[in-house]
């Protein structure tokens, strides 16, 4: 039982890593967006959405990358 715990983790693992990776990627497609340029053009920084798809992508990769490489 312990052995497909293990397992299970280490998928959780790679999901989590790749659906980060999705969401970054996303972020930086949606940051080249018309709207976000002109956003960014009068306030000086990314939009909300733009950074909650990168600390979303960054977090999920984090936990994902731990829960694959912990024993």
């Amino acid at each position: 039982m312990a052995k497909d715990s293990i397992s299970t983790m280490k998928l959780v693992g790679i999901a989590l890593v790749v659906i980060g990776l999705g969401l970054a990627f996303w972020g930086y497609r949606l940051s080249g967006s018309v709207g976000s340029q002109l956003a960014q053009a009068f306030t000086g920084s990314a939009t909300d959405k733009v950074m909650t798809f990168y600390i979303s992508g960054a977090v999920s990769f984090v936990v994902g990358l731990y829960l694959f490489i912990k024993k």
